[in-house]
């Protein structure tokens, strides 16, 4: 197989096939607005994804339960505004899609409409099979997502890895060929064993993108502000911090109070 790397001017469903097919890596990040989104991709990120860790990393949640299908929509507005070559992924958020397959496409649609979002993202394998069914059969592309679920958290009591023990592992194979087989598009597996999330991309043709889940997946995704390091509670062992902004920006604004103060900004030259 080819490993040379395609110019895409513009990412689709079909270019992340074709780049597992090429066996070249897919590139992944969050981001909730349109500043931070122009940057990421024009760096060249080849999906963002509007994660509802929002709900963590803009709104100060604890979970990602709090977050709703309206706020989501608001950060996918400016994110999709931004983007001239990423495909945007938006998360449905917690308790728009899970029990009800009518209300998940109502939520996807609405995602779709109100925000130009490129496609959506459900937690979940089997058990709302029927629900991402629904929301393929009105043409909208769906991401599954599987591993640990941060919207089933109180459900799993802990964010430790997954899918460890024989039987759960089973099942995230078995629920990962389901999302291949009903039509999904592509997989995030998170936080699983290296050797379980290179089987499961090995076993299915759609693309796997891991999040601690090791190098043998067709591609990584991150948090922005984790790898950017303006956030730095958050230290687990798969986030490789590429910046330290959280000091560097701490000290800019120190320095910007030091000035006001001492009457040296603004200075003769930045005065009218």
């Amino acid at each position: 197989m080819s490993t040379s790397k395609k110019d895409y001017k513009r990412i689709t469903t079909k270019s992340l096939f074709d780049m597992k097919a090429n066996r070249e890596k897919i590139s992944m990040l969050t981001a909730y607005d349109y500043t931070m989104a122009k940057i990421v991709d024009a760096a060249g990120v080849d999906v963002i994804l509007v994660g509802d860790s929002a709900s963590n990393v803009m709104a100060g949640h604890e979970t990602t339960l709090p977050i709703t299908l309206d706020q989501m929509i608001y950060h996918a507005n400016g994110v999709v505004r931004a983007c001239e070559r990423a495909l945007v992924v938006v998360d449905l958020p917690f308790g728009t899609y899970q029990s009800d397959p009518k209300e998940a496409l109502r939520s996807a649609i609405r995602i779709m409409k109100e925000s130009g979002g490129h496609a959506v993202k459900l937690e979940g394998g089997g058990e709302i099979k029927d629900s991402i069914k629904k929301i393929l059969n009105a043409g909208i592309p769906v991401m599954g997502h599987l591993g640990l679920t941060p919207q089933s958290i109180y459900k799993f009591g802990t964010y430790t890895v997954r899918a460890k023990v024989e039987a759960e592992a089973e099942k995230l194979i078995e629920d990962a060929k389901l999302l291949e087989r009903i039509g999904c598009f592509a997989l995030v597996l998170e936080k699983i064993p290296a050797k379980l999330a290179q089987k499961v991309a090995e076993s299915i043709s759609i693309p796997v993108i891991g999040i601690g889940a090791g190098s043998g997946v067709d591609g990584q995704v991150l948090v922005l502000h984790d790898m950017l390091g303006m956030t730095h509670e958050f230290n687990p062992r798969f986030l490789r911090r590429y910046m330290n902004l959280y000091e560097d920006m701490t000290k800019a604004i120190g320095q910007y109070v030091t000035d006001v103060k001492a009457v040296d900004f603004p200075n003769a030259n930045e005065q009218y």
